[in-house]
């Protein structure tokens, strides 16, 4: 059977689950995930992607080494910075820098809000049930960031889990994923993806 969380429930029990993951495990798992990734979505010279810079803190996956993919291949890479209540793309160089927001979390120093069409973006989140549904940290930013955006190919959701609940409290300012990657899956969401 399966059962039916709300996003309050579903934020506690991964947001343990993922804390109960060691840094070796982390790793381990984010190297899956980037590798999953190019195999398969085949990432090519020029595309421009949107990749979250995670908070180490709370266990997030790596994605260090996708950026570090991404400059060595010629990829070009934006990042999400928090500007009053809401998210701009913001494109990095090998050469930028960055501080810490007053969450904590790294943001590059350029307030240069980017315009361009982002053929994907690797969108953080605690949970995704089947559907596409994602459970984040409960601010909302990057539903509006989304829903401000419409220059986006894909919004992939990256995980270290597989769905296994459902959201009971999907709202209609939620946006889905159109897919979901974890280290060992690729879920569709939509027949665009």
């Amino acid at each position: 059977m399966i059962l039916s969380l709300t996003k309050k429930e579903l934020r506690t029990i991964y947001q343990a689950k993922r804390m109960a993951l060691s840094q070796d495990e982390v790793i381990f798992l984010s190297d899956k995930l980037l590798k999953n990734f190019i195999l398969q979505f085949n990432p090519i010279e020029n595309q421009k992607v949107n990749v979250f810079l995670s908070i180490e803190r709370f266990n997030e996956i790596h994605t260090q080494i996708f950026i570090d993919y991404f400059f060595e291949k010629e990829i070009r890479v934006f990042v999400p910075k928090i500007t009053g209540e809401t998210i701009i793309s913001v494109e990095i160089f090998p050469d930028s820098r960055f501080e810490v927001n007053r969450w904590g979390i790294k943001e590059p120093m350029s307030n240069i809000a980017s315009d361009v069409h982002l053929d994907c973006v690797l969108t953080p989140l605690l949970y995704c049930d089947a559907s596409g549904n994602r459970v984040g940290y409960g601010k909302g930013f990057y539903d509006q960031f989304f829903s401000e955006n419409l220059m986006i190919k894909k919004k992939i959701g990256l995980n270290f889990f597989p769905p296994h609940e459902v959201i009971a409290d999907v709202y209609q300012k939620d946006v889905q994923m159109d897919v979901l990657l974890t280290p060992n899956q690729r879920i569709d969401f939509n027949e665009n993806s």
